[in-house]
Parts: structure tokens; C-alpha cells; sequence
């Protein structure tokens, strides 16, 4: 039976099978306990991850704080919204985030070109933080991929209270060929800083997750913003070469990076996963 007193295990009294485990996951594994419970520190960062994810989902986006002007300017972006009006209402109705309001459609109508063929929108989803962290080192080398494949980038923006279903009126205002979205994933208690990037071809309004393809956890100790790039535009090469997405697309990368999510390679959720999953996105 335990004294109460604190147990801590070292790094080098554990098999190195678990040193290896514990060197690529940032989840809270073999940490010591006092008596029943969690050692001091492990419950004060446990406090700490949890304020940061609810911060992260609360928080509210603003173009300068999250990327500075000087970033804002350089890249044209601009900032439209939703039909969710407030933070509750976008967490309440997903509904609402799937759709631009009538000011918001008319700024996009009259500022970005049609029938390119990459449009890329970011949006602020289920973390700011994601956004502010990932954005500025990925933007520029998509940018930059597509000027080295000579294809047409759509003027970008941001949007603010965004669900990936909006993807599909982007492409309804739009019509590019290639649509990315990148948007702040659901934190956790690991990282609040997880970016994803949605795609789709020609996406419309019938189109569903099964007809898009995923990026998923690009954060510090995910994916790269290097990796997520190479994988990003060699899906969007081979969503342009084959005219599809989703599940028509049989995607092939290398193998995957710690922690960088391979959805990329299979994003192609048929309707029956998505029931069972009870994604509301």
C-alpha cells in the first residue's frame, strides 16, 4: 500500500522501448503518481492544456494579432464572416458556420477571380491558436508551390466563425478548380495548436466529407509546415490530373512523420463512417 509519497520513474530505469514511446508522444504516459493521484506537476500541466484548449476555442479571431499587418498586407487577405454572429451561436449551430452571410458573399464575389485553380481560404474553426501558430510558415510555401507549378492562386482571406462545410460555397462563388481549407482542429489535452487542411474539387453543395481529402495535425510535434506543404500540393496536383477528390482519389505519400496524421492519404469518408462517427463539422 502506497505512503502518499511522490513516485517518480527515471528516464533511465525504464526499458527503452518506453523511452522511445515516451520521446514521440506527447501524451502523459508512466509520469509517477502520489499515492492514487497525479504527482503536482502532472496535474498543474494537465490545468495548464486545459485553460490553453478552452482558450483556444473561445478565443476570437483578428487579422493583426494573429499575423501581424505587415503579413496581412503582403498577401491581400481580408476577413469575412459566417451567418454564426457570436462565439456561442457558432459552437450551438455548426449549421450556421457552413454558410457566408450576404456582406460576406458579396466581398468575395467582388475581390477574388473566378475559375482559378487554387483558392485557398483559412478559417478560424475550433482553434485561433492553430490558426496564428501554423498559418504564416505554411501560407507562404503553398504560395510558393503553386507559382513553381504556374498555376492561378485565387486571392485568400480569412474567415471567422468557420465549419470545413463552407467549402462547398466557396466553390459555389468561386468555381476554382481546387479548393483548401485551413482551419484550427478540435484541441486536446496534447496541443491546442493543431491546423488541418481541407480540400475538394469543384466542391458545390452536394458535395460532403466524402468527396474531400484531409491534412490533419500539423503542429510542432505533428506534421511540418514543410511536410504538410509537399502533401498539401501533391494531393492538388493529383486532384487537378484526375479531376476528383474524396473517395474517388486514391492518394499516395511517403511514410508518415511522428504524429502527422496520414489522413491525407485517404481522406475519403464514405457516408456509412461519417454516420457512425458523428462528425459535425
Amino acid at each position: 500500500m502506497s505512503d502518499g509519497r511522490e513516485i517518480t520513474p527515471s528516464d533511465s530505469d525504464l526499458p527503452e522501448i518506453v523511452r522511445k514511446v515516451r520521446a514521440r508522444t506527447p501524451a502523459r504516459l508512466l509520469v509517477g503518481r502520489a499515492g492514487a493521484a497525479y504527482r503536482t506537476g502532472t496535474q498543474i500541466e494537465l490545468r495548464q492544456s486545459f485553460a490553453a484548449a478552452k482558450d483556444a476555442v473561445r478565443s476570437e479571431l483578428n487579422l493583426s494579432q494573429m499575423f501581424g499587418d505587415s503579413f496581412v498586407r503582403e498577401w491581400s487577405l481580408f476577413e469575412v464572416q459566417t451567418k454564426a454572429r457570436t462565439k456561442d451561436e457558432y459552437l450551438l449551430r455548426p449549421d450556421l458556420g457552413r454558410h457566408f452571410d450576404d456582406a460576406s458573399k458579396s466581398q468575395i464575389a467582388s475581390r477574388c477571380p473566378r475559375e482559378c485553380d487554387l483558392q485557398l481560404a483559412m478559417g478560424d474553426g475550433l482553434s485561433v491558436s492553430a490558426v496564428a501558430a501554423q498559418v504564416p510558415a505554411l501560407f507562404p510555401l503553398l504560395a510558393a508551390g503553386a507559382k513553381e507549378r504556374s498555376w492561378e492562386f485565387g486571392r485568400s482571406f480569412v474567415v471567422r466563425h468557420c465549419r470545413v462545410g463552407i467549402l462547398n460555397e466557396i466553390g459555389e462563388l468561386l468555381a476554382p478548380r481546387v479548393v483548401i481549407l485551413l482551419i484550427g482542429e478540435r484541441p486536446g489535452l496534447a496541443t491546442a495548436e493543431s491546423l488541418s487542411a481541407y480540400m475538394s474539387y469543384q466542391p458545390d453543395k452536394s458535395h460532403t466529407d466524402a468527396n474531400r481529402n484531409l491534412v490533419s495535425n500539423i503542429h510542432a510535434r505533428g506534421l511540418s509546415p514543410g511536410d504538410a506543404a509537399r502533401r498539401i500540393l501533391a494531393l492538388a496536383s493529383q486532384m487537378l490530373e484526375t479531376q476528383s477528390s474524396g473517395y474517388q482519389l486514391k492518394a499516395e505519400t511517403s511514410s508518415p512523420h511522428a504524429f502527422g496524421s496520414c489522413r491525407s492519404n485517404s481522406l475519403a469518408l464514405n457516408e456509412k463512417s461519417i454516420s457512425n462517427r458523428r462528425v459535425k463539422r
